[in-house]
């Protein structure tokens, strides 16, 4: 499972508040916890207005490279923020995101063509986001082409089906599943990712919602989420779906977590 750890981001009260009084240590400890915790990718959003944001980004990249080496997710609704942020980064990651919404994709796969760059790609469009599975099916063709166009192999996106909440659209979860499931059926080395939060919305103990979608997703075919990797609940599921999808042979990996004390009860003082 590729975890994209998801709190260095400024649309979190307490990451925001850290971000404006320049608490440097605070957003040190987070990447370096996200990353001892076993993050893949450590996703970096500053959620600042545009006209501050690539500075800010810079700043972000530079705190978390200074205790981690693990590969930053460069996060932004605006694509000339990711492109401006990406020399910042000492090694290639991962993109966070395009779309076909307005000329987000032809201004960022042009840049990452010719590097180890991957990307997440949202299956939305001008239109606002799909109310079928026919219609996102229709927007991921569309990405595809473009990748094809651009010489980006499949194994380098990160395609987010999108979920809607849960409290108005009971139907988000099977949508996602059938999505998921074509997806990887058409283009089998692609990856299959999502946030979690979106599909609680509104109701009470968000948690376990989350986590429930989470293992449901993953036996549909997802294999990489942006959450919370010092969550060790969630992050203990995702061990076990993982054995129990057979996707960890002789359950070796869930052994070594829980030895290693990622996953399982914290230790008594």
């Amino acid at each position: 499972m590729i975890i994209i750890g998801e709190k260095i981001n400024g649309s979190i009260p307490s990451m925001g508040k850290a971000i404006r009084e320049k608490d440097e240590a605070y957003i040190r400890d987070c990447a370096k916890k996200q990353a001892d915790a076993g993050a893949t990718y450590l996703d970096v959003c500053a959620s600042v207005p545009e006209e501050f944001e690539v500075e800010t980004l810079k700043w972000l990249i530079g705190l978390v490279q200074e205790v981690t080496d693990t590969p930053i997710c460069v996060d932004s609704p605006s694509p000339y923020s990711i492109v401006a942020a990406l020399p910042f980064c000492k090694k290639t990651g991962l993109v966070n995101s395009v779309s076909m919404e307005g000329e987000k994709i032809d201004v960022i796969f042009p840049v990452i063509a010719d590097t180890k760059w991957e990307c997440v790609a949202l299956l939305c469009d001008d239109k606002g986001v799909p109310h079928s599975v026919e219609k996102r099916l229709e927007v991921f063709e569309n990405i595809m082409k473009k990748a094809k166009e651009y010489n980006i192999a499949p194994s380098r996106l990160y395609i987010d089906p999108l979920v809607e909440t849960l409290s108005t659209n009971e139907a988000t979860l099977t949508m996602f599943a059938e999505c998921a499931r074509e997806i990887r059926k058409r283009y089998p080395t692609i990856h299959v990712t999502s946030g979690l939060s979106n599909i609680s919305f509104g109701l009470p103990a968000r948690k376990l919602i989350n986590q429930a979608f989470m293992v449901l997703a993953m036996n549909a075919g997802m294999d990489s989420a942006i959450v919370d990797p010092t969550n060790r609940d969630l992050l203990g599921l995702i061990y076990a779906t993982k054995a129990l999808l057979e996707q960890d042979e002789y359950c070796l990996e869930y052994i070594s977590a829980f030895r290693e004390g990622i996953i399982g009860p914290l230790p008594k003082a």
